[in-house]
């Protein structure tokens, strides 16, 4: 086949960052494959990526702004210029009139690119008054933010991909990566051929456990037991690195009075580890050369998930296992630019690269850039805004790239919320759950069709380019953004996404290098210099703390916000498949929707003995918020006394399961850890089966 254009981009699924080739014919593209230079990717691509573009080709795109006269209408084909009248007219009527500025709150899209984030917050900053802007980091690695900033200074990894190559051991715990971040999974396949010793933490046996030389299945919620029990073995041992602790750490006293409370025996009695698995672990971790960490939402999405990642800092930092090639500590991001959309101040407390909005030096500086006056305070978090808007304070949301009545928890609560409200723009591709509440929904663009960059799981910051123009009368996100601000009376001097990056390195100290131009193919890993020069490993040298030392976090064990109990004997934890991606939105729209049509509820033999539930049955799953039903699978690579499902089928709607209970610094869901009650339906609707007893 002839193409008629292929340009070089970043993949717009998981937080890999993968480069590829799209290439199009008549303005559709047609095909992708991976570019062979990517520095994350190196010239390889999962079916994702790879085959999962039809979407952007789908009949049912939304192709031209819709408006609903009145609620409980239907929504209707409008004209941009309808469309943007009737947002200003309803956004300036609440922030003049009817409850000020913070009676409007907007969330940015973590599938968009850093510069239409950047707009965003600026937009609702500046055009509106408000700090309430946040984005989906917040349900899922706002943990690994806080505590990397607490415990090291920065918020992102310490390392690069590559540093699974150079280690000589490694624990991943609470991911998933082959079917998360399947590149990435690869590359540690790889690596364990070639001699690297892998250590997996799940309560599941995921894939990666088949070429682990010691896997750990601890109860959900448990993980912070796990991660004392392995310091307590490596302090116990003589397995220190006692010059890089003295010399660049502090808080070791709280921490060592601490972990004799978390012996192999206790944690084992805690998490059901046992002993000897768990000092094997701490061994093959300490006594490498070199050794790296990783971690996914199986860590994050807990009442304690922040807890835990300063607990994984700590290990680390014992062993002196950072600042070094092959010692790293890698959360896997999961969507393409959810380091970004953090990165670019869509957050109700920060600027961009995460400066603070009570800072007085910083806010005059924003200020003086954009030339308006802001508040010192916080706006609202995600979960705080639909607490609000139920409340009747919070008034209006434009919502960007996000389908929160599908993917956030409490899936009763935030429609409830998104029913208060009295006005709703939403911006996405397709109609989904969310758009069903909306007053005006903007036709937008997908990565295919847009240009600016991404920032991957290493800070690596990636351009993506166009291969094709939006479908109809839908726009670029960016100029959708631009225009609706202008609108409302603050206009941006911005004539290309190249433009906001140049204003985000005058404003933002960790990018003061970055341009467009500098990015080039291999993209930069911020911190970068005003040169141009980037930071593949960070604090080689120094912590970015004020003393310059790491903090050591002195933080017990505790237990989840849910436990199993008589009724609901059992612990549900979800996550993602490898045939899609979070809602599945995109995926779904595509031939992969063949190779996985629906989803499942997986549970052990023995628990599935007790309950009278065969492969394949329907099952009711009940937890205290909801119910939902379907088809178990019985598998012993989960757990006894816990049931595994993913999230990404709408008429499933697992998250009505989840309730409220949130980790205690960020308020990230606690997805990972739900008590539930299992039946069977249909044919064993009518026997009494046995209640599964919580291990």
């Amino acid at each position: 086949m002839r193409f008629d254009q292929t340009v070089t981009t970043t993949c717009g699924y998981c937080g890999v960052g993968c480069r590829l080739e799209a290439h199009a014919v008549d303005g559709r593209v047609v095909s992708i494959s991976p570019a062979l230079d990517g520095p994350a990717n190196h010239g390889h691509t999962c079916l994702k990526g790879r085959f999962a573009h039809g979407f952007s080709r789908k009949r049912d795109r939304l192709r031209t702004p819709l408006i609903r006269d009145a609620r409980g209408g239907e929504l209707r084909p409008a004209t941009w210029e309808e469309a943007i009248e009737r947002i200003v007219s309803e956004l300036t009527r609440i922030r003049d009139r009817d409850g000020g500025p913070d009676a409007i709150a907007g969330l940015a899209s973590s599938r968009a690119t850093n510069e239409d984030c950047y707009v965003l917050q600026r937009l609702m900053r500046a055009a509106i008054g408000t700090h309430n802007i946040d984005n989906c980091s917040r349900v899922c690695h706002s943990p690994t933010s806080w505590a990397l900033r607490q415990s090291l200074g920065l918020s992102g990894a310490t390392g690069s991909f590559d540093d699974i190559d150079a280690a000589g051991a490694a624990i991943i715990i609470g991911a998933n990566p082959t079917e998360g971040h399947p590149v990435a999974g690869a590359r540690i396949k790889q690596a364990t051929l070639r001699g690297l010793k892998l250590v997996t933490i799940d309560p599941r046996r995921i894939e990666l456990s088949d070429y682990a030389v010691a896997h750990l299945s601890p109860r959900p919620g448990s993980n912070a037991a796990v991660m004392l029990g392995l310091a307590h073995v490596v302090a116990r041992d003589g397995l220190i690195d006692r010059e890089y602790l003295d010399a660049r750490t502090e808080g070791w006293d709280a921490v060592e009075d601490l972990l004799g409370d978390y012996t192999p025996g206790d944690v084992q009695r805690i998490s059901a580890v046992p002993a000897a698995d768990l000092e094997r672990a701490a061994h093959i971790y300490a006594e490498a050369g070199e050794a790296s960490i990783l971690w996914g939402l199986g860590v994050t999405e807990h009442k304690y998930g922040s807890e835990v990642v300063r607990l994984i800092c700590n290990l680390a930092l014992m062993c002196g296992k950072v600042g070094r090639p092959g010692s790293a500590l890698l959360p896997l991001r999961g969507q393409n630019n959810v380091q970004g959309s953090s990165d670019m101040g869509a957050l109700p407390d920060t600027f961009t690269g995460y400066q603070s909005v009570a800072d007085e030096d910083v806010a005059r500086r924003f200020e003086a850039r954009w030339g308006v006056s802001m508040k010192r305070e916080r706006g609202m978090k995600i979960p705080e805004m639909f607490d609000a808007a139920v409340a009747g304070d919070l008034k209006a949301m434009y919502i960007f790239g996000e389908d929160v009545a599908q993917t956030d928890p409490n899936t009763t609560h935030v429609i409830a919320a998104l029913e208060a409200l009295e006005f709703l723009v939403v911006q996405d591709i397709f109609e989904n759950e969310t758009t069903r509440y909306a007053d005006v929904v903007l036709p937008a663009s997908s990565f295919l069709e847009k240009s600016g960059s991404f920032t991957n799981a290493e800070r690596r910051i990636q351009l993506v380019a166009a291969a094709a123009d939006p479908p109809g009368e839908a726009r670029t996100d960016f100029d959708i953004l631009v225009a609706v601000s202008a609108a409302l009376g603050h206009a941006m001097p911005f004539a290309s996404p190249a433009d906001v990056m140049d204003e985000v390195a005058a404003l933002t100290p960790d990018w003061a290098g970055v341009s467009h131009e500098r990015l080039g193919r291999a993209g930069l890993q911020w911190p970068v210099a005003a040169d141009g020069t980037d930071s593949p490993i960070l604090y080689r040298d120094r912590f970015e703390l004020p003393t310059g030392r790491a903090r050591l976090a002195a933080l017990p064990y505790k237990p989840p916000g849910s436990e199993a109990s008589d009724e609901f004997p059992l612990v549900l934890v979800t996550g993602r498949r490898l045939e899609h991606y979070n809602a599945g939105t995109m995926t779904r729209r595509t031939g992969n929707l063949d190779l996985l049509p629906s989803d499942w509820l997986e549970i052990h033999p023995d628990d599935a003995a007790r309950l009278w539930v065969a492969d394949g049955d329907l099952v009711s799953v009940r937890s205290p918020h909801g119910r939902i039903e379907l088809p178990a699978r019985v598998t012993e690579r989960i757990e006894p006394g816990h049931v595994f499902t993913a999230f990404h089928f709408p008429e499933i709607r697992t998250n009505l399961l989840i309730g409220s209970s949130a980790d205690v610094n960020t308020s990230c869901p606690e997805y990972k850890v739900v008590a539930v009650d299992v039946r069977p339906v249909a044919e064993h609707a009518s026997r009494t089966p046995a209640i599964a007893s919580a291990t």
